[in-house]
């Protein structure tokens, strides 16, 4: 079970990867050129169940323990321009990416020794089938698209609009979902975290720029609340219901029911302090940080372990570079408008 790429392929990744360095160079080189805007950086722990069926007894789920884990909450889109993110009034999605240590195993990447990664957002599906699709909505949206890649556009659009629309009052209290499948050994899975208290649908959702940070400090630090979600995977059942190379489908729970392998546990805690947002800055999510029992599948995974490397790694030399011989003024342009 696995993906390899085809030439086709390898050229479109490669044209992904050199629009978003440009964008990258251009709104921020020490920035994360996505899910820039973090709502916070906070810790707790990922609790394997007990009494799992043997074939779900695999990688981090292999027997019950606790893990510790980081857990980053964030809007999905890159900044605005150099020193300024939009604000949490304007659609976006919501992302969350969970990074487990001490985790014993193979992995995948040799970047970090003993992680797994786990990142999802806050829809079932994703907007884009394949790495092509970046291409044509990026080409739409400079004006320069054909008749015929708009038309072929139209349901990436209407999945943005139902993506970006939904009324999120606190990132903690919402449900997220991989969109993306992964092997679970011998198993391809899609995987989802829901919330285990009840939906923020009817909390108020405030007028401040940075209204989700507010309500995850407010619930965490102001409120001493503790939160948890559930980890459940859907299994794969068959190319009809539960294609691999199509992201934009989903798996529909009465084609695969979720199974709960795990529960996310995040404390009440104080996150809002300049060392925690600096360890924030320098942490690297993805979804190739992973043990290779929990291998991403499909072509648009693939695609994203090349990018997400390469962005990275511009990121990190970026900032290296800054500190090691200081520019002048006149060439960092970071002073927000």
């Amino acid at each position: 079970m696995g993906t390899t790429y085809s030439s086709e392929q390898q050229v479109t990744t490669d044209a992904v990867l050199a629009a978003s360095l440009k964008e990258q160079q251009e709104k921020g080189p020490d920035q994360r050129q996505m899910h820039t805007k973090s709502h916070g950086l906070v810790w707790g722990e990922f609790i394997v169940e007990n009494n799992l069926p043997e074939t779900l007894n695999v990688g981090v789920f292999a027997r019950p323990q606790k893990y510790p884990i980081w857990v980053r909450f964030s809007n999905a889109s890159p900044p605005e321009k150099r020193g300024k993110l939009k604000s949490d009034q304007e659609p976006d999605v919501r992302a969350v990416a969970i990074k487990l240590m001490e985790v014993e195993g193979t992995k995948v990447l040799d970047d970090e020794e003993n992680t797994q990664d786990f990142i999802l957002i806050n829809h079932p599906v994703f907007f884009v089938r394949d790495a092509q699709g970046y291409i044509d909505l990026a080409q739409a949206g400079s004006g320069q698209a054909t008749p015929e890649v708009l038309q072929s556009l139209q349901p990436t659009f209407a999945l943005l609009q139902e993506m970006t629309m939904k009324n999120v009052a606190n990132p903690l209290l919402i449900q997220y979902w991989s969109t993306t499948p992964y092997k679970l050994g011998s198993h391809a899975i899609k995987f989802s975290i829901k919330p285990q208290q009840a939906d923020a649908g009817d909390e108020q959702k405030s007028n401040l720029d940075n209204y989700l940070r507010e309500a995850v400090v407010k619930f965490l630090t102001d409120e001493g609340k503790e939160t948890a979600f559930d980890f459940l995977v859907q299994l794969y059942v068959n190319e009809e219901e539960t294609p691999i190379e199509d992201p934009m489908k989903e798996w529909k729970e009465s084609s695969s029911p979720f199974i709960k392998v795990a529960t996310i546990r995040i404390p009440s805690q104080k996150f809002d302090f300049e060392e925690r947002k600096r360890l924030d800055e320098s942490l690297s999510f993805s979804p190739w940080h992973t043990l290779s029992e929990h291998e991403p599948l499909g072509s648009m995974n693939l695609a994203r372990k090349k990018i997400y490397q390469e962005l990275a790694k511009y990121r990190r030399e970026h900032i290296q570079k800054r500190l090691r011989e200081p520019q002048p003024y006149t060439f960092i342009q970071d002073e927000p408008q």
